[in-house]
């Protein structure tokens, strides 16, 4: 089985998005028994609230189950555990860079790295408002960065 964990700054609008945008994607590829996807945040301040009232509302609208997700803090062990981290940004891939050991074999990613856009990172949507956006951002690359899981980790 392979891991992958998605990060932000507060786990409340982008990771769990990508979490539940790529469990869906990874379910009509049959493979949810072959991917354990989660996410979590890389500050403390919503530590255990469900996302942002603008990620389930867009998530509902695309008919994607958002149940279960709860936002949790990184934490160093997350290094150990999953074979791939995507980092919604540039902040949170810098941050996630700084609490890899050399040891760990771990693939430290960004997101949009999987797409064709001009932009690097996701904007955050609690800042921005803008979900739809975001949405298509994190859909669109979430089917490339699932292509890539099926040929080269499965």
């Amino acid at each position: 089985m392979i891991r992958i964990l998605f990060v932000c700054l507060g786990n409340i609008c982008r990771s769990p998005m990508a979490e539940a945008i790529f469990r869906k994607k990874a379910a009509a590829h049959g493979l949810s028994e072959q991917i354990h996807i989660e996410s979590a945040g890389t500050g403390h301040w919503h530590v255990g609230e469900p996302p942002h009232e603008g990620t389930m509302n867009i998530l509902s609208e695309n008919e994607i189950d958002a149940g279960g997700l709860t936002a949790r803090q990184v934490v160093k062990e997350d290094l150990d555990s999953f074979d791939i981290v995507v980092a919604l940004d540039a902040e949170n891939l810098g941050f996630l860079q700084t609490l890899r050991k050399q040891t760990q074999k771990v693939e430290i990613v960004r997101l949009l790295d999987y797409s064709e856009r001009e932009e690097s990172d996701v904007p955050d949507p609690y800042f921005t408002g803008n979900f739809q956006e975001v949405y298509e951002m994190i859909d669109e690359a979430c089917a490339s960065l699932l292509e890539e899981v099926e040929k080269e980790w499965l």
